[in-house]
C-alpha cells in the first residue's frame, strides 16, 4: 500500500518525507531508529549544505570552501569551460593546486543561514474584499518587501519567500551568496555518466557522478565554519542515513482533480515537446563530433526529463495507484464531517477543480509564447532585456518576480554570462520550436503569422539568429544600461520579436496569475484544515528549498537487488557491453584496473525520499559524516512526485569510499586527498 502522504490527517509512514529544517521529524526518527536529532547536529548539516543555481545541491567538505556535487549538476559549467580543442567533458579536469582552479563566471551558490515564518505577514495583506488581481498585486508587493536586502549586502546575501503547503504557509529564507566559484575536479563524462540513457533511473548503477568546486571570497578560498567530514569507509548496509538537499518540485499536496489534470494534459504535452526535441538533438549530434559537444547538455537534459515524465505518467495511468490516492483524499474529507470547516473545505476542492479546467486555449498559448515556442538562448536574452526595461520603470513592489532590486545581481549574473553561444545550434533549436508553435496554434493564427513574418520556421530562425548581435556581452550591457529608451530604439531582430510578443504574454500571465491566486487561496483553506488535524507531523511539497530526508541503506529484496555496486562490477558491465558507448571506459581506467580495489563500493541505494533538485545532495550518517552524494533515483522512485512507496523506490548515491578510491588510484589527486584527510 502506498503511503498516505499529505492527503491524510495521519502521520506519514516509513521513511517518507522531505522535511523542513525548522520542523524536523525528531519524534519519528527517535521512535523508529532510536536516534535523536539534536539542534546543533541539524544546524551544522544545514550550513554545510549548498544550493547551486544550476538546479542542484551540494555540500562544503573542507574549511577552505571545497564543495562536492554531481558531475551532471556541474556539466553545463564544465561544458562552457570547454572548447573544440580542450574538451573537459570528455577528458576530465583536475587542478593540482588552487592556482589552476577555473573560474565559473555565471555560477552562484546559496547557503541557508536562517528561516522565519512570515505567514501572518503575507496573509494579512490579502482580504476577502479584494479582486483576484488586487490580491495578486498585494501578495507580490509584500513578498518583494520581505525579500529586500540592503544595497551594501546584495553581493553576499539573498532572501527568498518560500511558499509552502500550496499557499498554506510562507517562510522567509535568508542565504549566504557565493558568486566567485571555481572548478576543481571533474572525471571524464564516460565515468560521470557511465551507462548513459539506458542505465539512467536504474539500479545496479556504476557512475562516478561527482565533481568538486571551490567557493572564493575576495579572491581567496572562502573560509567556512560548517563543512562535512569525509567518511572513507562509505555507507554500510542497513544503517540510518540522512539527505540534506534542495528537492525541486513534488505534487503530493495537489488535489485528485489536479493530479488527473496533470495525467491527462500536463504530462502528455511535456512528452510531446521533449520527444520531438530529443529526436532533433540526437540526429544533429550524430552528424559531427563538435555538434555532439555543443548539444550534449541539452540532449542529456531532454532525455532525463523524458524518461522521468514517462515514468510519472505510467504511474498515474495505473488505476490502482490513482484509486489509492483518491481514497486518501476522501478519507481526509470524511474526517472533517463532524467539523464546522467541512463546507469550507468542500468548497475549496470544488473551486480548484473548476479553476484548473477552464480556459485551456489561453493556458496553451501561455505555455508556448512564454516558454516553448522560442527555444533560443539569444531570444531569452532579448526577452530579459525587454522585460527589464519595462519593469525598471515601475515601483519595486509592482515588478514581476525576478526584476526587483533584491534580484538585480542574480538577474545580471545570467544576463551577462560569457557562456559561448553557437549560432548553428541556436538556429536548429529555434526553427524546431517555431514549427512546434505552428503545429499547436495553426499557421493562420495571427500571432504565429506575426512571429514568422512571412517566412518558414527554418528561414525565420536563420534571419533572427544571423541578424542579432546579442551574443556580444558589451551589446547586452549597452541595451540594459540604456533602459527602455535604448531597447525601444533597437533594431535588433531578436529585440523586435521579444517586443512583438511581450504584450500578449503579459496579458496571458495576468490571467494565469489570477487563476493561480484562486487556487492558492483554496489550498490555504485546505491546508488549515490539515494543520488542525495533523499539526507539524506534516511536511510540505518540495519547493527547491532545503529539506531533510531520513532513510536507511538497503537493497530491494523482492527484486534481489543488492544495496551497493563495486568497481569490479563497473568493469564487468563495460565488458558485457563490449566496451561500446555509453559503456566505454577511458584508457587510463583500463590501465589502472589492477590498482583499483575490486570490492570497493561505487554506488549504493537507500530509502531516502528525494526528487529532482536533490542531485548533488550530501548523504550523511548519524555522526553527520559524509558517506555519499545523491545522483539519481531508480525507475520506481519517479512516481514519488505524487506518492512515496518504500517497497521498491530507492535513492541512488555515489559512495564516498568509491570517490576516494578513484581520486587516489586513478587520478592521483593527492592535493584533494590531503585536504579531505586534514579535516
Amino acid at each position: 500500500m502506498l503511503g498516505i502522504l499529505l492527503l491524510s490527517p495521519l502521520q506519514t509512514r516509513a521513511d517518507e518525507g522531505m522535511w523542513l529544517f525548522n520542523r524536523p521529524p525528531i519524534k519519528q526518527v527517535e521512535k523508529k531508529y532510536g536516534f535523536r536529532i539534536e539542534q546543533a547536529w541539524l544546524d551544522h548539516l544545514q550550513k554545510s549544505s549548498v544550493r547551486f543555481n544550476t538546479g542542484g545541491s551540494g555540500s562544503f567538505i573542507s574549511k577552505n570552501g571545497l564543495l562536492l556535487t554531481n558531475h551532471h549538476v556541474g556539466a553545463g559549467i564544465i561544458n562552457s569551460l570547454s572548447t573544440a580543442g580542450k574538451n573537459l567533458m570528455e577528458d576530465g579536469f583536475l587542478a593540482r593546486d588552487q592556482s589552476q582552479e577555473l573560474p565559473c563566471n555565471d555560477l552562484e551558490l546559496n547557503v541557508l543561514m536562517s528561516i522565519r515564518d512570515v505567514t501572518a505577514e503575507v496573509e494579512a495583506v490579502v482580504t476577502d474584499k479584494m479582486s483576484t488581481e488586487e490580491a495578486v498585486a498585494a501578495r507580490r508587493a509584500i513578498i518583494a518587501k520581505l525579500q529586500e536586502v540592503p544595497s551594501d549586502e546584495t553581493a553576499t546575501k539573498r532572501r527568498d519567500v518560500v511558499t509552502l503547503y500550496q499557499g498554506g504557509a510562507y517562510h522567509l529564507y535568508e542565504y549566504r551568496r557565493y558568486s566567485d566559484v571555481r572548478l576543481v575536479f571533474a572525471p571524464e563524462r564516460r565515468l560521470g555518466a557511465f551507462g548513459g540513457d539506458p542505465d539512467n533511473f536504474e539500479f545496479p548503477r556504476y557512475c562516478l557522478d561527482c565533481c568538486f568546486f571551490r567557493a572564493y571570497e575576495n579572491g581567496k578560498p572562502a573560509v567556512v565554519e560548517n563543512y562535512l567530514k569525509w567518511n572513507r569507509n562509505g555507507a554500510r548496509d542497513g544503517e540510518l542515513v540522512f539527505v540534506s538537499g534542495h528537492p525541486g518540485t513534488t505534487n503530493r499536496e495537489l488535489t485528485q482533480a489536479q493530479v488527473e489534470r496533470m495525467r491527462d494534459n500536463g504530462l502528455p504535452y511535456y512528452l510531446e515537446r521533449s520527444n520531438r526535441k530529443e529526436v532533433l538533438l540526437s540526429a544533429w549530434s550524430e552528424k559531427d563530433k563538435e555538434n555532439k559537444r555543443r548539444a550534449l547538455g541539452a540532449l542529456v537534459g531532454t532525455q532525463n526529463g523524458r524518461k522521468a515524465r514517462t515514468a510519472s505518467l505510467h504511474g498515474l495511468l495505473d488505476p490502482k495507484f490513482m484509486e489509492t490516492r483518491g481514497s486518501a483524499e476522501n478519507e481526509f474529507r470524511e474526517s472533517l464531517k463532524s467539523d464546522k470547516s467541512t463546507a469550507e473545505v468542500d468548497e475549496a476542492f470544488a473551486t480548484i477543480e473548476k479553476e484548473i479546467n477552464k480556459d485551456d486555449a489561453s493556458r496553451l498559448r501561455f505555455a508556448l509564447l512564454g516558454r516553448d515556442a522560442f527555444d533560443s538562448t539569444l531570444f531569452g536574452i532579448a526577452r530579459t532585456l525587454v522585460q527589464a526595461a519595462d519593469e525598471s520603470l515601475k515601483p519595486d513592489a509592482e515588478r514581476l518576480a525576478g526584476f526587483n532590486e533584491a534580484r538585480r545581481k542574480i538577474l545580471e549574473l545570467g544576463l551577462f554570462s560569457d557562456d559561448p553561444v553557437y549560432k548553428d545550434f541556436e538556429i536548429l533549436r529555434l526553427a524546431d520550436s517555431l514549427a512546434f508553435l505552428c503545429n499547436k496554434l495553426g499557421s493562420d493564427d495571427p500571432t504565429v503569422k506575426a512571429v514568422l513574418g512571412g517566412l518558414s520556421p527554418a528561414r525565420r530562425a536563420e534571419q533572427l539568429v544571423n541578424g542579432t548581435a546579442l551574443e556580444d556581452i558589451a551589446r547586452r550591457k549597452a541595451l540594459y544600461e540604456g533602459g527602455k529608451a535604448a531597447v525601444d530604439a533597437s533594431a535588433d531582430p531578436m529585440i523586435l520579436l521579444a517586443r512583438m510578443v511581450d504584450g500578449e504574454i503579459r496579458r496571458l500571465r495576468k490571467m494565469e496569475e489570477a487563476s493561480d491566486e484562486v487556487v492558492k487561496q483554496a489550498h490555504a483553506k485546505i491546508a488549515k484544515a490539515r494543520f488542525a488535524l495533523a499539526g507539524e507531523s506534516r511536511y510540505p511539497d518540495a519547493t527547491f528549498s532545503l529539506r531533510l530526508s531520513v532513510g536507511r541503506v538497503t537493497g530491494i529484496p523482492s527484486q534481489k537487488v543488492p544495496f551497493h555496486t563495486t568497481y569490479d562490477g563497473l568493469f564487468a558491465r563495460s565488458a558485457d557491453q563490449d566496451g561500446k558507448p555509453p559503456f566505454d571506459l577511458p584508457e587510463s581506467w583500463k590501465e589502472k584496473r589492477g590498482a583499483i580495489g575490486k570490492d570497493v563500493a561505487m554506488n549504493f541505494i537507500s530509502t531516502n525520499d528525494i526528487t529532482g533538485g536533490n542531485s548533488g545532495s550530501p548523504i550523511v550518517d548519524r555522526n553527520g559524516e559524509l558517506v555519499g552524494v545523491i545522483f539519481d533515483g531508480n525507475f520506481d522512485s519517479l512516481v514519488n512526485n505524487v506518492a512515496y512507496d518504500e517497497k521498491t523506490a530507492r535513492a541512488v548515491s555515489v559512495d564516498s569510499a568509491g570517490i576516494w578510491e578513484a581520486l587516489d588510484k586513478v587520478y592521483g589527486a593527492e592535493n584533494l586527498l590531503d585536504e579531505l584527510n586534514a579535516e
